[in-house]
């Protein structure tokens, strides 16, 4: 069995042997990391815990098993959305000029002092900001130029300070030596921390694994929604919670949000935080994908929604973590590939990969540690505060050892991909999307409906 699943059976913690079927092995992309391989081992470790609150319910274990090259396109789920066209064919959704044009800014660029800095430019308020900071247009000319002129250091604590997003390119030596990488080093990949006590609440016997439980999804554009999506295969109500004028990507928005409902309520105002408060009350898991401090500050903290819903499970999906220096930053899959050495050594000069594994690494890890946190709930009671992040996903990718790989432009080809691939009628139109890829012998992962319209559903739960 590979180190990732080794290491994420440690974070279960339980005797009973795992009874998962990981086949096939990397390189599947282009890239020296072993992101296949990892990708199968966290999703294997979700079947596995699936599979724990299935024996908990009927008394039997299920037969789990994951494809590494199936597990390659879920972590690459959004390249495989595709739209019917007006001559019935399908075709994949392009990025819009914009998105374009944001993305192919982000990358390296040289310091005054001889580092490399990546500034992000992916949505539009961070762009702005970042712009106003380097006192530049949104060209590669003009950026290179305006980030000539700083210390590598002072841009990005200056950047830092004004919340927008940037990150020094490191080594992974350097940043296994930064203050921030090794207080992340000394903390579980995923952590799971009992924050109250309340009475175990057992599993209903009848119905899929997750029968009954209520999902509050306050994440977005990939991680968080990943995580999320996961939990509505088995059964979940999920009921996605955004305000209107929150920036959103339409192409992850419609691939991540099967299987789930969405509402808008806006936490700055005071009736929609107290409607919000009163869905806490009767749900069982809150997902949440802000940075550390930020929900606390508006009555939504780990300890307090605990202690107003007693044997809630409270999930924290960021950038950084929950612990150093760089804790209340904010940051994307770039960035956390940028300062944790996974770009530096991708290439001979720095590289992102050719897919976003952070973000949908740490959306399955944020999934499975809720599964483990709900089967904790079960047995023994109590709240728990699940907690992930971009970096710590990057730092176990690092851990998995190297691979050779043959050509560029590998991955799936594209009967690989149609035989994983779902259709779905939307209020978007007629999709193809991948599908769930994980086997169980008893029961297969499945939503209980296609992507949805942001807003389109009243803030409330299904009837019980």
């Amino acid at each position: 069995m590979n180190n990732a699943f080794q290491e994420l059976m440690q974070v279960r913690n339980r005797p009973e042997d795992p009874n998962a079927l990981i086949t096939g092995e990397d390189p599947v992309f282009s890239t020296r990391f072993k992101v296949a391989d990892m990708a199968a081992a966290i999703l294997a470790a979700n079947g596995v815990a699936v599979s724990d609150i299935w024996q908990m319910k009927t008394g039997r274990r299920q037969q789990v098993s994951v494809d590494t090259r199936h597990a390659a396109a879920a972590v690459s789920s959004s390249n495989y959305l595709e739209f019917r066209q007006p001559d019935g064919t399908y075709q994949a959704m392009e990025d819009s000029p914009a998105a374009k044009a944001a993305y192919g800014t982000i990358i390296p660029y040289p310091t005054k002092d001889g580092r490399l800095f990546m500034p992000h430019f992916g949505i539009k308020h961070l762009k702005e900001t970042v712009l106003g900071i380097l006192g530049c247009d949104f060209d590669i000319q003009s950026i290179t130029k305006a980030v000539a002129k700083w210390d590598a250091e002072e841009l990005d604590q200056t950047i830092a300070a004004a919340n927008a997003c940037g990150g020094i390119v490191r080594t992974r030596d350097e940043w296994m030596a930064h203050p921030h990488g090794k207080a992340m080093a000394a903390q579980a990949v995923v952590e799971i921390e009992k924050i109250g006590d309340s009475d175990p609440e057992p599993f209903p016997e009848a119905g899929p694994p997750l029968a009954g439980v209520r999902v509050l999804d306050l994440t977005r554009i990939l991680a968080g929604p990943v995580a999320a999506r996961t939990l509505g295969e088995y059964g979940a109500d999920i009921l996605m919670v955004a305000a209107r004028h929150t920036p959103q990507i339409k192409k992850f928005v419609i691939d991540l949000s099967h299987g789930k409902r969405s509402c808008f309520l806006d936490i700055g105002d005071k009736q929609d935080a107290a409607q919000l408060k009163q869905l806490v009350r009767t749900g069982d898991v809150f997902s949440q994908g802000y940075r550390p401090g930020v929900l606390e500050a508006r009555g939504f903290g780990p300890e307090e929604l605990a202690a107003h819903r007693p044997g809630l499970i409270y999930t924290s999906i960021n950038c950084y973590g929950s612990g150093g220096p760089f804790s209340n930053r904010g940051g994307w899959e770039q960035i956390a590939q940028t300062v944790t050495g996974l770009s530096h050594e991708n290439a001979d000069f720095p590289e992102l990969l050719p897919v976003y594994i952070c973000d949908y690494s740490t959306g399955y890890l944020g999934a499975y540690g809720t599964l483990l946190a709900l089967a904790r709930r079960a047995e023994e009671g109590g709240s728990y505060h699940v907690k992930v992040s971009l970096c710590q996903s990057a730092m176990l990718l690092q851990r998995q050892g190297r691979v050779d790989y043959p050509r560029d432009g590998m991955g799936l080809d594209a009967a690989e991909v149609a035989r994983l691939q779902m259709q779905s009628e939307t209020s978007y139109g007629s999709l193809r999307h991948l599908g769930p890829v994980i086997g169980y012998s008893e029961t297969q992962p499945h939503w209980s409906g296609p992507s949805c319209a942001l807003g389109g559903h009243k803030a409330e739960w299904l009837a019980a």
